[in-house]
Formats: structure tokens, sequence, C-alpha cells
């Protein structure tokens, strides 16, 4: 079982009660003595991790690439999720369903931004390309702020075919576009839907864009041109949250 190092307050707390990983143990910063660390103490010692304390200064020195606010965790690997997982996630996931993929995200934050939004939003699980793709690492876990422990994150060989295994299970897929003519304010996502956002600066490939049920685009007023990915994210999983609740309310 490979380990994987965990850093930031929010990302270590969600993963000492995460039940598919493992702790194996735990570095605190000795000069930290405030409710947030102490919290992460506790859960840690209830759960028999080893703890060590270490000066900030000896952490910084040996966790020099992390901005890990005085809490390190070594951890097994997150559990992992492919093209075989695909219709037991839709069995097991709420109606109607959400789901996000990602084609070619390859910054760390991006990914690590859009998982944050994903869990916030209730997304069911997250499908990115087994290639081409940002995976999830000790920067990843700690943007997503503990989402990554939470969201199954689904790696597959080849995202055209696992998009038309999810059509025919029911799902309509939607893909972000800057020149689509329909806006995502025109286009019914109350139903099952997974939205499909490109790769930072060139979009949805061709494959990807092909097996998309329809296009739609973000309104742009100013002088730029398109949204970072995470920001187009966040917006659309949240216009699709305001039209479900509205479609609850008139029920």
């Amino acid at each position: 079982m490979s380990e994987q190092y965990v850093y930031g307050v929010h990302a270590v707390s969600a993963l000492l009660i995460n039940p598919h990983r493992v702790t194996k143990k735990l570095y605190i910063s000795e000069d930290r003595t405030d409710k947030r660390l102490q919290d992460i103490i506790d859960k840690a010692r209830k759960a028999g991790v080893s703890i060590e304390q270490l000066s900030m200064q000896k952490l910084n020195q040996r966790f020099a690439d992390f901005t890990h606010q005085g809490v390190v965790a070594a951890a097994s690997s997150l559990p992992e999720y492919n093209e075989s997982h695909l219709l037991a996630l839709l069995e097991s996931s709420k109606q109607p369903v959400l789901i996000l993929i990602l084609d070619g995200v390859t910054d760390p934050h991006n990914l690590g931004a859009c998982l944050r939004t994903a869990d916030a939003t209730g997304v069911d699980f997250v499908v990115i390309p087994k290639d081409k793709s940002a995976s999830i690492t000790p920067v990843v876990s700690k943007v997503a702020c503990g989402a990554a422990e939470a969201i199954p994150l689904v790696r597959v060989t080849n995202l055209a075919r696992s998009m038309k295994l999810l059509k025919e299970h029911g799902v309509w897929i939607y893909g972000a576009a800057g020149e689509a003519s329909h806006s995502l304010y025109q286009t019914d996502c109350t139903g099952n839907v997974a939205i499909v956002m490109g790769a930072e600066g060139e979009g949805l490939r061709r494959l990807t864009r092909e097996n998309c049920d329809g296009l739609f685009s973000l309104p742009m007023a100013g002088s730029v041109s398109s949204l970072n990915v995470s920001v187009a994210t966040g917006v659309s999983l949240y216009e699709i949250v305001r039209q479900r609740r509205g479609a609850a309310l008139n029920e």
C-alpha cells in the first residue's frame, strides 16, 4: 500500500475521519497550541495514530515543499476508482444524479478547487481521464480542503467510452464551450446530469465534445474571453443547484 502525505488543517482533519484510508503518522508543530490543532491531536489519539511533535523550524525543513500550517500526516493512498466502478457509483448516487467530468485539467490547484466545489454542491462523483490530467497529490488535497477524502474521483482510460456508458444509463451530458449558442441558464439541469469542463486554455477535446448531448456557454460581459476552469466549474455547479432547488419548491 503506497504512502501519501496530506497537509493543512482542513485536509488532515478530513483524513482522520475517512474510513477508507489509514493514517500512519502525524507530524505536529510544537509551536502551535490553538484549538484547531488540538482537535486534530485528539482525533489522532482516539484513532491510535502515532504523533511526532517537532519545532516549526524542523517541520519546515522536513516538509519544505508544503505550506503545512503546522500539521502533516502520512497516510495510505485514497481508494482508486476506474471504469469498472462507474455503474456501482451511479446506482449508489442520490437522485437526480449530478456528475462532474474534467477533461484534461492538469493544474493541481484547479483540480483541488474543482473537488472542493463539487463536494459543496453535492456532486456524486468526479470523472477524469487517466492520462493528461492531474491526480490526487498533497497539493490537490490541501486546496480541496478535505473534499478529496469525501468525493470519489474516477480515473478512466477512455473518457468518450465512459461518457457513452453514462448516457446509456440515463445521464444527460452537457459540455462547457465558449462558442455555444445556448447558455447554461437555458439548459435544463434538473434531471440526471453530468457537466464536462475542458482543460485550461484548450477546452474540450474533439471526441469529448462529440459525445456531449449539448453544449453550453457562460455569459461573458467584460473584456476577457473565458474563466479559469475552477471558477467556471463553480458557477456552473451552483446554477444547477439553483435550478434543482427551484424545481423542488415548485413541486
